[in-house]
């Protein structure tokens, strides 16, 4: 028996039954009486919600089951099942009917994830059944991945050739594709519906919001840096720019039939994400130097745009300082790499990043609220004696070593100031790369900014390495060089 057609234009087949649990599921004594009756007396709370269509309260059921005998095909199966259905009711609700009833929750994409996970656990224990192959073969149509679905679907048939549901899927499988050959064969004629409603431009990379609406994915999750809500209808969204999908067939159509306007789209996109190798975005907070490691938390909205952009690209960025006394950023700055990024579940953003090269800012300018820059990425001289320069810096890297040693031993009692240490020592470079160690020499020890500025812009790696010498003799001294 099948269900209404989804608004992706394939109905979904084999959802309006779950199966009941039985003694017979439990096989010989896995729980005991008590538990499980109280499992058979949730799965049996969780399918009479769902015959009555009230989906999410199956779910709980089915969940609480799981939590109590994980693994089960018939727990799995049901809860699949009823994932599916909401993402199916998401589907086909009409984006007017957020405009004065706006749902909260997860959007049909997650649904349909959740039911995907579900249902490809219950194949990997009942493989030789058909119910499994309908679950998944629904969880693809609701994620627009057609092709996936009928590999599932005929693979499903070969189980069982004579099951309703799977016929019944492959037809409306093959005849979304005849009517999406059709109509790639008319080209449609370009109006604003193809448009987002937030830059005015062709969609890019389109997102459809759980209330029906489309927007460029970058110009939603910017719009959401001041609140969780769509932009239009105000509904709030539960979703991140990790999780939520672009929509297939929607970038599809566009790729396809108004392929220059896309092909400009997308250039004008690559640049914002793709900085060239002279540019570099510019975030403006301390002076780095190359050979750290931290941690930063990006809140305001600005910089988290500039991360994302970022995040699509190289993960790179510039470091720099502000000169209070000029109000302008210094010339002198140290680039960046994102190592790792978590959005959190109030909007910002915690990195960690190394430092790697250094630069000098030839001039800069603001972009979207942050600050970009075009660059001369600088190194040191060459050494005019580079034997007696390899010489110093393995000298250097023995002594440094030894200061750790001491260092560590001191600061035992210290867990803070040890864990410093050894995530300092952790980033030593070999000594074979004479420009790079001295920067990392001069880490071990804490400077202020202004003295960091100094080391970045000093193109002698021997006097880079005396001055980390030095700072590191006057720590264990006991006092600052001034």
């Amino acid at each position: 028996m099948s269900s209404d057609a989804s608004s992706s234009g394939v109905a979904l087949e084999g959802l309006d039954h779950v199966e009941d649990y039985i003694w017979a599921n439990e096989g010989a004594g896995s729980l005991s009486w008590d538990r499980f009756s109280h499992v058979f007396d949730l799965v049996q709370n969780g399918n009479q919600a769902f015959r009555e269509n009230h989906f999410e309260e199956a779910i709980n059921y089915y969940s609480r089951a799981n939590n109590i005998k994980p693994g089960d095909s018939v727990i799995l199966g049901n809860r699949s099942a009823a994932y599916s259905r909401i993402g199916q009711f998401l589907k086909q609700r009409p984006a007017s009917a957020s405009e004065y009833k706006p749902l909260n929750g997860l959007d049909p994409t997650m649904h349909a994830e959740l039911a995907l996970k579900d249902a490809e656990k219950v194949m990997n224990f009942r493989n030789n059944s058909v119910n499994p192959y309908i679950l998944k073969a629904n969880a693809l149509i609701l994620l627009e991945k057609y092709e996936l679905a009928r590999d599932v679907v005929l693979s499903g048939l070969q189980v069982d050739p004579f099951s309703n549901p799977l016929q019944a899927s492959l037809r409306n499988l093959e005849r979304l594709a005849a009517n999406t050959l059709r109509r790639s064969l008319r080209k449609p004629e370009r109006s604003d519906e193809f448009d987002c409603t937030l830059c005015l431009k062709l969609l890019y990379e389109p997102v459809t919001t759980p209330c029906g609406h489309s927007f460029c994915r970058s110009c939603l999750f910017q719009s959401m840096d001041r609140g969780n809500r769509c932009p239009l209808c105000r509904m709030v969204l539960f979703i991140s720019p990790r999780t939520c999908a672009i929509s297939v067939t929607v970038n599809n159509i566009i790729e396809k039939n108004f392929p220059e306007e896309y092909a400009d789209r997308k250039s004008e996109h690559e640049s914002l994400t793709n900085f060239g190798v002279d540019l570099i975005p510019l975030f403006v907070m301390d002076v780095v130097i190359p050979c750290q490691k931290f941690p930063l938390h990006i809140f305001e909205p600005r910089y988290r745009l500039m991360v994302r952009r970022i995040m699509e690209g190289n993960h790179r960025m510039g470091m720099v300082v502000l000169d209070s006394t000029a109000g302008s950023i210094v010339d002198f700055a140290c680039e960046v790499e994102i190592t790792e990024c978590e959005p959190l579940p109030d909007g910002r953003f915690y990195l960690e990043v190394e430092s790697r090269r250094r630069f000098r800012i030839l001039r800069s300018w603001d972009q979207d609220g942050y600050r970009v820059a075009e660059v001369d990425w600088v190194q040191d001289d060459p050494p005019k004696r580079r034997a007696e320069l390899q010489d110093i810096t393995n000298n250097a890297a023995e002594y440094a070593e030894s200061w750790l040693r001491r260092a560590k031993e001191a600061a035992r009692q210290d867990r803070r100031r040890l864990e410093k240490l050894l995530n300092v020592e952790a980033m030593m470079p070999t000594p074979l790369d004479p420009e790079r160690f001295s920067f990392w020499l001069v880490t071990l020890s804490d400077r202020k900014p202004y003295e960091k500025l100094e080391l970045l812009r000093i193109r002698d790696t021997e006097e880079r390495i005396k001055r980390g010498l030095v700072y590191l003799r006057a720590a264990e001294q006991g006092y600052r060089v001034r």
